[in-house]
């Protein structure tokens, strides 16, 4: 059985397949088990154990039936944020900005999380927050 793990929903599904399909097996040696950019869903397991989930917003709200509910409204807060610990915060920070993501903060040290912790922001194309990582 999986633990739990995030499923994002998206709207710009192929964008978002595109950027975690190439930058998730580097960083995480995540596997793709399902989909492809034409979705509505994807997967993707870390030794059989999901570690992410893309479904397009519209075909999840066609199916629990919350079709005519508005679009959330950017810019606002995040509610969640996807946080992966690397081995290399610049390098893992490089593949992403290299497949789309959008920096937020560069790759800095951050001794008052930990000693020994660095980390960087940035966005998939989605705009979803991601924190990468090491310690």
């Amino acid at each position: 059985m999986d633990a739990l793990y995030p499923r994002l929903l998206v709207t710009r599904f192929a964008d978002c397949f595109r950027f975690y399909d190439a930058v998730l097996p580097e960083l995480l040696g995540a596997v793709r088990q399902k989909g492809d950019e034409s979705g509505p869903y994807a997967n993707w397991d870390v030794a059989d154990q999901a570690v992410l989930v893309l479904y397009d917003r519209a075909a999840l709200a066609a199916a629990v039936g919350t079709g005519e509910l508005p679009p959330l409204a950017p810019p606002a807060q995040e509610a969640a944020m996807l946080v992966s610990r690397v081995a290399d915060v610049d390098a893992a920070l490089a593949l992403c900005l290299a497949n789309g993501a959008t920096p937020v903060t560069p790759a800095t040290d951050r001794p008052e999380w930990g000693p020994t912790l660095r980390s960087a922001h940035l966005r998939d194309p989605e705009g979803h927050l991601i924190e990468l990582q090491s310690y």
